[in-house]
């Protein structure tokens, strides 16, 4: 018995750093999504068509785990939830995305990515207008995730607003890729920056949906493939309103198909059913979180890959941003803990009643419900022999 031990205390461990894990892993990918999706864009992709595409792949890919895995435990589909999909299809897949891409497009990878952390105070604000967070202001772990957020904020805002000296980490011949750069980017700023905030709305909302309708359709897998799905038929309805040259759908071996291909699979299909269970685990606000983080992943990766230029002013957002993302995680992280700490004491509690009461029995013989008294009993704890 005694070997067992480290192995329970191991998995139990193994339980409390699996959402962690999790969100870290996918910050990892979206930041890899960013960097790839930006060079496909650059190469004259439609950011429609990539979308659509990259749904396509996602719905191939998740498609037959969610039929074979879930055909036991997938509830019923309803009317109702069936809405609710078209509106989780809609939502990210075709509105959140869409304005992204092409708020990417006019301004930069480093700083569309920047832009992603309004998430956490988005989704915030919104889950508490849903009632999905809770707010005591007499709760120190109530106060850390206000606080986190608002620091967040600060953070993105000083990224945004405050550039400094340009930091040279890999002295290359990057620098006319960097002037042009600068060159759409003040041409098309306010264009990307409103862009990028509608799609940041898009996303939390997409968040928020997503865990009122787990609830109603707990199955992650297939919730995942219909999201999928209908963004992938909503899509295509967008992209052929607003593409009407035919010769864009054409992709070959490169950059574009790498692209529909990565973000289609990881950022589409493994994230959207990472994110549901561990929405259903820790809530919305504890998935967007972790988003500052993609952004320092694709600022590096930007400079390496795309030869961007890093300011003082995005390492000093950096560093405020990753230290509200602390705290909200902290205040989070104590919520999970009272929430446990309630479960056990609510199963502690006996359903034992020291007053007597009557209660109405139908024993199936014709006529009115026989009324039984239930003495009380003298001792909660008292038992009967057997």
């Amino acid at each position: 018995m005694g070997d067992q031990t480290p192995c329970a205390a191991l998995s139990n461990t193994l339980n409390k750093v699996k959402p962690y894990l999790a969100m870290v892993s996918l910050q990892f990918g979206y930041a890899g999504m960013y960097i790839i999706s930006m060079v496909s864009l650059k190469h004259g992709m439609s950011n429609f068509i990539l979308a659509t595409y990259r749904h396509v792949v996602a719905t191939i890919v998740i498609a037959p785990f969610a039929f074979v895995l879930e055909r036991k435990i997938r509830p019923k589909m309803t009317l109702p939830i069936f809405l609710r999909i078209v509106l989780l299809g809609f939502l990210e897949p075709v509105l959140d995305q869409n304005l992204y891409y092409l708020g990417m497009k006019y301004t930069t990878a480093t700083y569309a990515s920047a832009f992603v952390n309004m998430l956490p105070a988005v989704t915030f604000i919104l889950a508490m207008i849903f009632r999905l967070e809770k707010i005591n202001v007499k709760k120190i772990r109530s106060l850390a995730k206000v606080v986190g957020t608002a620091i967040t904020v600060v953070g993105a805002m000083v990224m945004t607003l405050y550039k400094g000296p340009i930091i040279d980490f890999i002295k290359s011949g990057g620098a006319t890729h960097s002037g042009t750069t600068t060159e759409s980017a003040d041409r098309h700023w306010v264009t990307g920056t409103i862009m990028l905030l509608g799609s940041i709305f898009g996303w939390s909302s997409f968040f928020i949906l997503q865990s009122f309708t787990l609830k109603k359709y707990p199955a992650e897998l297939s919730l995942t493939a219909w999201i999928c799905f209908m963004g992938m038929v909503e899509g295509t309805g967008v992209s052929l309103i607003m593409v009407r040259d035919f010769s864009a759908w054409k992709v070959g071996w490169d950059s574009r198909l790498l692209a529909a291909s990565y973000s289609g699979i990881v950022c589409s299909g493994i994230a959207y059913y990472v994110q549901g269970v561990v929405i259903r685990e820790r809530g919305p606000v504890f998935v967007t979180s972790f988003s500052p983080l993609c952004m320092i992943i694709t600022a590096a990766l930007g400079v390496i890959v795309l030869a961007e230029k890093i300011h003082f002013g995005s390492i000093l957002g950096a560093i405020i941003i990753v230290s509200g993302l602390y705290i909200v995680v902290w205040g989070k992280s104590k919520d999970a803990k009272n929430s446990e700490t309630d479960e056990k004491s609510i199963e502690q509690e006996l359903p034992i009643t020291n007053n007597a009461r009557s209660i109405r029995v139908d024993d199936g013989i014709d006529g009115p419900p026989k009324i039984v008294n239930i003495p009380a009993a003298k001792s909660p704890f008292s038992t009967q022999g057997t």
